[in-house]
C-alpha cells in the first residue's frame, strides 16, 4: 500500500482573517503536503471559498480521522466542507432520452479515463441506447412514463429515486433527459444533479431549433450546464460555452456545431464536479478550474 495518498478539501464560510493560516497550519500539523490550492473572497455575499489538493506523506490519518479532526476548526470558523478521498471515483448515474451524442461523449471520455469516474447505470426513458449501454457493459434501466399522470409520474421518479440510492449515486447527469423532473425529486438531488440545454432557450422552442436559428441568423451557438432545481432550466449555472457561425452555414451544420458544444461542457462540467472544484454560492457556483 503506498503511503501517499491525497485528498479534496473544499469550504465555503464567512469571510474574516486567518482562514487561509487556518487551514494550511492544520494540514502542516498533519504532516500534510498541499498539492494545489485556490480559495476567493466574494465581496458581494462576505463570503469565502476555497479548495485545497493535499497529500499525507509517510502514512497518516484516514479519511474518517480527518474528519473528525477538521471538524473543531470548521465548527470555529462557520464552514461549510467537504473532505473526500482522491482515489476514490464518484458514482454517476447518467439519464438520457433519444437523443444520444452527451451520452455517448461522457461513455467515450469514461472508457478513456478522461473522466474520473464510475457510470454503476444508464437510465432513460426510451430503449434507443441499450445496445450502446451494453457494449460498455453498463446496466441500461429502461424507464417509460406509462401514462401522463401525476401518479404515473410519481412512480416512474420512485423506481428512478431507487436505482439511483441503490447504487450509492454521487452525481446524477442528465445528459440530454427530455423529462421534466418534479420538484421533490429536485429537492432530493439537490447539488448532486447536472443538466445541459443549447443557447438557444428562451428564443427558440419546439421542433426544428436550428432551423429555426438559421432562419433568424444567429451568429452563435451555445450550451450551458447547470444544477438541477426545480426552476426549470435556471439552476446555478456551473459552465457555458459558445461558438461563431455565420450565413455560409446550413441548419445541418449548426445542429452538428451545438451537438459538439454541448458535448464539451458537459464533459467539462461533469470533471470539474467530481474533482470537487464547484462550490456553490448561493444561486451561482465559484469553479476552482
Amino acid at each position: 500500500m503506498s503511503t501517499e495518498h491525497s485528498f479534496y478539501l473544499k469550504l465555503s464560510c464567512p469571510d474574516r482573517p486567518g482562514i487561509v493560516h487556518a487551514v494550511s497550519g492544520f494540514l502542516f500539523n498533519l504532516g500534510a503536503n498541499i498539492l494545489d490550492s485556490a480559495q476567493f473572497g466574494d465581496s458581494h455575499t462576505g463570503k469565502f471559498f476555497m479548495r485545497v489538493h493535499f497529500q499525507q506523506v509517510g502514512g497518516g490519518p484516514g479519511i474518517d480521522v480527518l474528519r473528525t479532526l477538521f471538524g473543531t476548526l470548521a465548527d470555529e470558523f462557520d464552514m461549510s466542507w467537504e473532505l473526500h478521498d482522491a482515489s476514490v471515483k464518484p458514482r454517476v448515474v447518467i439519464m438520457v432520452s433519444k437523443i444520444g451524442h452527451c451520452l455517448n461523449d461522457l461513455l467515450f471520455r469514461y472508457r478513456t479515463g478522461q473522466l474520473p469516474i464510475e457510470i454503476p447505470a444508464i437510465v432513460s426513458n426510451h430503449k434507443n441506447f441499450y445496445h450502446l449501454a451494453t457494449s460498455y457493459d453498463i446496466p441500461f434501466h429502461h424507464l417509460p412514463l406509462m401514462n401522463a399522470t401525476p401518479e404515473g409520474k410519481a412512480a416512474q421518479e420512485a423506481r428512478m429515486l431507487e436505482i439511483i440510492e441503490q447504487h450509492q449515486t454521487d452525481l446524477v447527469v442528465l445528459a440530454r433527459y427530455m423529462q421534466i423532473l418534479s420538484a421533490d425529486l429536485c429537492e432530493k438531488l439537490a447539488g448532486r444533479a447536472i443538466n445541459i440545454h443549447h443557447s438557444l432557450l428562451p428564443s427558440f422552442k419546439g421542433a426544428k431549433l436550428y432551423y429555426q436559428a438559421f432562419d433568424h441568423g444567429v451568429k452563435l451557438i451555445g450550451a450551458t450546464a447547470h444544477y438541477v432545481t426545480s426552476d426549470l432550466d435556471e439552476g446555478p449555472i456551473i459552465e457555458q460555452e459558445v461558438e461563431r457561425v455565420d450565413h455560409n452555414m446550413t441548419p445541418e451544420q449548426l445542429a452538428a456545431i451545438g451537438r459538439n458544444v454541448e458535448c464539451v461542457t458537459l464533459a467539462r462540467t461533469v470533471k470539474w464536479h467530481v474533482e470537487h472544484r464547484i462550490v456553490l454560492n448561493g444561486h451561482k457556483t465559484v469553479v476552482f478550474r
